[in-house]
């Protein structure tokens, strides 16, 4: 309850709710469940889910946002979710609304994922400097 913005992947709200996670039905039902037990708003993410695009739910008592992209290949990921969650919480310091900071940190995330520097063998980071690239 005391939390302005949950941010959960499909394990971790199943682990919440105790409802299964395997659609963008399925994230919604869950995050109605979320802000049923306080949260002021919740920010479904969809990485864990099947299929060649990514669709990120927020969702507050006043409505919903959907966030949709298509999967980027990539095995350059390791991060992902904590970097979601400082933008949205960078943003949301800034005085941004809450539709405003999550869709600007959505966008951030989006571009890390593409800008990775392909580093490591395994699930690489992402590349959280890309808008410093080409600043004097």
């Amino acid at each position: 309850p005391r939390a302005w913005l949950l941010t959960p992947n499909a394990p971790e709200s199943e682990a919440l709710t105790g409802l299964p996670v395997r659609t963008p039905d399925d994230q919604r039902r869950a995050g109605e469940a979320l802000l049923a037990l306080g949260a002021r708003a919740v920010l479904m993410k969809g990485g864990h889910l099947e299929g060649g695009r990514v669709v990120d739910l927020l969702i507050t008592p006043s409505g919903e946002t959907l966030f949709e992209a298509g999967r980027i290949d990539t095995r350059h990921t390791h991060g992902t979710g904590c970097t979601l969650a400082s933008a949205c919480a960078a943003g949301l310091a800034q005085g941004l609304t809450l539709e405003a900071a999550v869709a600007r940190a959505w966008a951030y995330v989006q571009e890390a994922i593409a800008r990775a520097p392909g580093l490591g063998a395994g699930h690489g980071p992402l590349d959280h400097a890309w808008p410093l690239r080409g600043r004097a």
